[in-house]
């Protein structure tokens, strides 16, 4: 759910401080916890390193971000893959069609050269 519109956009004070510290495109990213500020245009062109919980994600602002969360850009949990056995069989039978279709690849030039 959206901020109200007479509120304006929530933006940390702190960070708005360390942004005035660093010029654009400057080499080491702002290090923030706060994922819940909204991207502001002025913020076009830094680097943040936004916490998700664990480890820190650098994050590049570009223009189609305005708007939106810094929170969104930096996942919190890691998709490893879906199904069990029958998704590991489904996954065995395409890298085997891939291995012979390999083989028989490399088999046509030597048959062209006898």
């Amino acid at each position: 759910m959206s901020r109200s519109l007479k509120k304006n956009p929530f933006i940390e004070p702190k960070l708005l401080k360390k942004m005035s510290k660093v010029r654009p495109g400057e080499g080491k990213p702002i290090k923030t916890w706060s994922r819940d500020s909204t991207v502001s245009p002025e913020m076009v062109g830094f680097s943040f390193d936004v916490h998700n919980g664990r480890t820190f994600t650098t994050v590049k602002i570009v223009e189609e971000m305005v708007g939106h969360k810094l929170g969104e850009f930096a996942a919190t949990r890691k998709f490893l893959r879906h199904g069990g056995r029958m998704a590991k069989e489904q996954e065995a039978a395409a890298a085997e069609a891939e291995k012979a279709k390999a083989q028989a690849a490399t088999a046509k030039p030597e048959e062209g050269k006898k």
